[in-house]
């Protein structure tokens, strides 16, 4: 066995998850979140685009609205009500002051003590390249929980109403590759897979595998491969930072 996780923190009530596109939760973190609301918390999903470049034959105005209805249903299998996009460009995200106080503006007004996002590293563990999009959410999310809690940093937000909040204690990062915590995802597997299944007409342009069976394919890989650092139970696995 190799050294084992860390329990993630349970002493919260309300999450919020900031990603770059539709999908990006459903790719394995969307089972811990199951469990989460499943317990009675609250967790809200913040998307920087709608995933409109992400079908090749399908143009940007037709695929953003079916892509957003797709995430909708989808944060529904898990017990996630609220989804709210903003509307940077698919492909294209630009790390700086803009998406960090959109980002910073959604943490004043959901209030969450937890904090999600997607690897923010330029690969995945070494061995593939991470996309421009992820990096730049990422990085942005991790510096918009220090913003959203200092009123002098977009001064503007406070006129618009969005008192500071300086009330998040983790940033957890999904899809790390240096995990440091994990929780179990057992309960929540079969909800996971009907998300990750939702996206159907993104899948269906991914692979030409039936998409059930690609589906649990991947998410049980990656939940088997968490269980070797976290007491043999199929798990999600975070990096998480503390504040």
């Amino acid at each position: 066995m190799t050294d084992q996780l860390t329990p993630m923190p349970d002493d919260w009530q309300r999450a919020l998850a900031v990603v770059a596109h539709p999908d990006d939760l459903e790719y394995g973190c969307s089972g811990a979140i199951a469990g989460w609301t499943d317990g009675g918390r609250e967790v809200a999903y913040l998307l920087a685009t709608r995933g409109e470049a992400g079908i090749d034959g399908l143009e940007p105005a037709k695929c953003a609205p079916l892509r957003e209805r797709e995430q909708i249903a989808s944060a529904a299998e898990v017990g996630v009500s609220t989804v709210e996009f903003l509307d940077h460009q698919d492909g294209v995200i630009e790390y700086g002051l803009g998406l960090r106080r959109d980002i910073a503006a959604a943490i004043r007004r959901h209030r969450p003590e937890l904090l999600i996002t997607l690897n923010h590293r330029d690969t995945w563990g070494g061995v593939a390249w991470n996309t421009p999009d992820h990096v730049a959410v990422g990085r942005a999310t991790l510096d918009a929980a220090a913003d959203a809690g200092n009123r002098w940093i977009f001064p503007e937000l406070v006129e618009q109403g969005l008192e500071p909040w300086d009330g998040v204690r983790w940033v957890a990062i999904a899809g790390s590759s240096s995990p440091t915590h994990a929780v179990d995802a057992t309960a929540g597997f079969e909800r996971a897979v009907r998300s990750l299944l939702a996206h159907r007409a993104y899948i269906e342009a991914l692979t030409d595998e039936d998409p059930e069976t690609y589906v649990r394919t991947f998410l049980t890989g990656t939940g088997k491969r968490a269980a070797e650092q976290f007491r043999g139970e199929f798990a999600v696995t975070f990096e998480v930072f503390s504040r």
